[in-house]
């Protein structure tokens, strides 16, 4: 299957000898640019493409919409955007599930490895490891510890088959080889809810719904899954320090285009979402997600995707994951 990266090249390569697209790339834009978020309006993508939009139309002299098409596991906006005219006035907020809704459904409504052209990868973030402050974990040994002694006892929420919550509870299950139940909810605050009134035990949730909690005491945050520790809690160790070598588990948020959108467009997407990426008033605004700002090339999101489809697949595969 052409990779994104390849799938640039061919893009580049098609619209570099185009005096039609070149003429169109001259005059991008010359009206709004539509952020398509796949997600229900008020979450942390949601946030995220609110603040990038207000910087990319600084930079690119229109207005930059969000337009929220929630709805099949992000299926329905991702298809949205696979389908609509490749001229840079639509383009996709694409965070984790992108990557992993491959191995989550046999059949898709869009071919993910030829129906896009990356633009940015925005930036990284891990989630984190929470319980309730009067559960006996203070440690990831701790966790790891009950949970082999009592296998399957231990239950974790997530906010949803095959999302960042759940996928990385099973890579923890895998390499500290334990045993937990899944509990999955409709969303990250009902999941939150009831980890807070004792119903779930642990969580490996994002930092932007538990960082009220973290900060407030209701939550013990015990580590969290990246590789280094997260500028958000940077007291807080990451699993793969505290006894589970190899854990990594990010979410993350990129733009991408339809494919076939002229490589100049996606030249001035780059520029412009780097931009503001950059901007200290982005940088302020998401702080509390635990962002780590990337502001990449379009090469370097297509190879960040590749790889995390084919580690995620993987866990996909070896736990039995299959989309609701």
């Amino acid at each position: 299957m052409k990779s994104f990266a390849l799938l640039l090249a061919t893009t580049c390569a098609l619209f570099a000898t185009s005096p039609l697209t070149a003429v169109a790339a001259d005059t991008y834009p010359s009206r709004p640019v539509h952020l398509v978020v796949p997600f229900a309006p008020g979450g942390g993508t949601d946030l995220v493409a609110r603040v990038l939009g207000e910087g990319m139309a600084g930079e690119l002299g229109q207005p930059v919409v969000v337009d929220n098409k929630a709805g099949g596991g992000t299926l329905i906006g991702s298809d949205f955007v696979a389908k609509a005219t490749p001229d840079g006035y639509t383009l996709l907020v694409a965070t984790f599930a992108n990557a992993v809704n491959p191995s989550l459904h046999a059949k898709m409504p869009y071919n993910q490895d030829t129906a896009f052209a990356p633009v940015s990868l925005i930036g990284r973030s891990p989630n984190v490891l929470v319980v309730r402050p009067d559960k006996p974990f203070k440690t990831v040994s701790d966790v790891i510890a009950y949970a082999k002694a009592n296998p399957g006892k231990l239950s974790y929420g997530s906010f949803g088959i095959g999302t960042s919550a759940h996928l990385a509870a099973e890579l923890f299950k895998s390499l500290a080889k334990v045993d937990l139940t899944h509990v999955p909810y409709r969303g990250a605050g009902p999941a939150i809810t009831d980890l807070l009134a004792g119903q779930i035990d642990v969580m490996f949730t994002t930092i932007s719904s538990a960082a009220s909690h973290i900060n407030g005491g209701t939550l013990r945050a015990i580590a969290v899954t990246s590789a280094q520790r997260s500028p958000a809690f940077p007291q807080v160790p990451t699993i793969a320090e505290s006894g589970v070598p190899g854990y990594l588990a990010e979410s993350w948020y990129g733009i991408f285009a339809p494919a076939g959108t002229p490589a100049e467009v996606i030249a001035k997407l780059n520029a412009a979402a780097k931009h503001a990426a950059a901007s200290e008033n982005f940088q302020k605004r998401i702080a509390e997600e635990g962002l780590v700002v990337i502001g990449s090339s379009p090469e370097e999101l297509a190879r960040y995707v590749v790889g995390e489809e084919a580690r995620w697949s993987k866990i996909v595969r070896d736990a039995h994951i299959v989309a609701e």
